[in-house]
């Protein structure tokens, strides 16, 4: 790829988060992502997972939602177990790849502010690493309030913020310097990389995106961090009203 490529790539950095161009750049990334998440955490993403898998708390016969599921990843653990799990993402590409290595799963392309599912037709939603890829993070978090029942469960697993100021130093070098280059050599397009550091700089703090949560309808919002807070999983519990 050329450097007239990484420029272009580069560009979609602006968070505007115009939902075509990011559906564009994930279905560019989508036959190595999965990969390149692995490599570029170093296998933290399996912990993160399986943390996700124990907070949903799901039991054979419920239904979850598991939104910007990309390639199925992150519903693979709920539909093995039983659960009736519906892997949702906005980009095509993913569904597409998730579909080739699973397709004993239901996938469903959908945007996650109109989600094409009825009121209340979930016991519990999830969203790992895709809230920030949203165009409008609120309006999605209150169209999960929205097709999950009453007493339901939510669980958003997202990058934020280090509480430790000297880790929280060098996880920016990190960031900023050293994911670049490795997703330089492992990913298919290194640049949409740079839209993922741009994403993860702007996205608020545990406290913040708990307030967030909390104003879309949600309640008992908490959270507990993962990886020192390289991660921040927030948990929820759909209101009666």
């Amino acid at each position: 790829m050329g450097t007239g490529d990484v420029t272009a790539q580069r560009e979609l950095a602006d968070l505007s988060k115009r939902p075509q161009q990011v559906a564009a750049m994930f279905d560019d990334v989508a036959e190595r992502y999965d990969r390149t998440n692995d490599v570029l955490s170093a296998g933290q993403d399996r912990l993160w997972r399986r943390a996700v898998l124990r907070a949903v708390d799901a039991r054979p016969g419920e239904r979850v939602l598991d939104l910007a599921a990309g390639t199925g990843r992150s519903s693979e653990p709920f539909a093995d177990r039983g659960v009736l799990t519906v892997p949702c993402d906005f980009s095509a590409g993913m569904v597409r790849a998730g579909k080739r290595r699973r397709p004993d799963l239901g996938f469903v392309v959908g945007d996650a502010t109109r989600l094409p599912f009825a009121d209340g037709a979930f016991d519990a939603a999830t969203i790992s690493f895709g809230l920030r890829n949203v165009v409008d993070a609120d309006a999605a978090l209150r169209e999960m309030a929205r097709v999950v029942r009453p007493g339901g469960r939510l669980v958003v697993c997202e990058f934020s913020t280090l509480p430790n100021p000297l880790l929280r130093r060098a996880y920016e070098l990190y960031l900023h310097h050293g994911l670049p280059r490795v997703a330089r050599l492992v990913s298919s397009h290194a640049g949409a990389y740079g839209y993922l550091v741009d994403s993860i700089d702007a996205w608020p703090d545990q406290p913040a995106l708990a307030r967030r949560i909390a104003a879309a309808g949600w309640e008992q919002v908490s959270w507990k961090n993962l990886s020192l807070g390289v991660v921040a999983m927030h948990r929820a519990v759909r209101g009666a009203s």
